[in-house]
């Protein structure tokens, strides 16, 4: 289980390191990918190929076809180098408005890489809505 936020900035070459203490968890790849909230979705090669088999159960109709190349066609596999650190591709950091300064938040089973000012917003929003979230989550009585 992925948790925590860290503030980087990405370098010259697009590169951002992953948290020391996570690091390990990519040992076998890490999978890089549009998240639908305009973030970079970060999983590893275990839960990238978990949600494959999933997918490769589903019906083909027009929305898992479109979910497919949603998926498959944003996906790039790669490895940390030595320093831990990741390269973005620029389609994804187009994607995530990601410049400068940047959040990795650990969401469950993945990781999320957001823009500094899109994960301020974020979080501004999940503050004002907490309250309905949790509310929508308790059981009925």
């Amino acid at each position: 289980m992925f948790s925590g936020e860290y503030e980087y900035k990405i370098d010259s070459k697009g590169r951002v390191p992953i948290p020391p203490k996570l690091r390990s968890q990519f040992a076998g790849g890490i999978v890089l990918n549009r998240g639908i909230d305009n973030c970079i979705d970060v999983y590893t090669q275990a839960t990238w190929q978990e949600t494959v088999a999933k997918l490769q159960t589903t019906t083909m109709n027009e929305k898992s076809r479109r979910l497919n190349r949603i998926l498959f066609a944003n996906a790039f596999t790669t490895e940390l180098d030595e320093q831990g650190r990741v390269m973005l591709p620029p389609t994804l950091r187009q994607h995530a408005n990601i410049q400068d300064t940047l959040v990795i938040a650990g969401v469950n089973t993945r990781l999320e890489i957001w823009s500094k000012e899109s994960w301020d917003a974020e979080q501004a929003l999940m503050k004002e809505q907490a309250w309905q979230i949790f509310e929508s989550m308790e059981p009925a009585k």
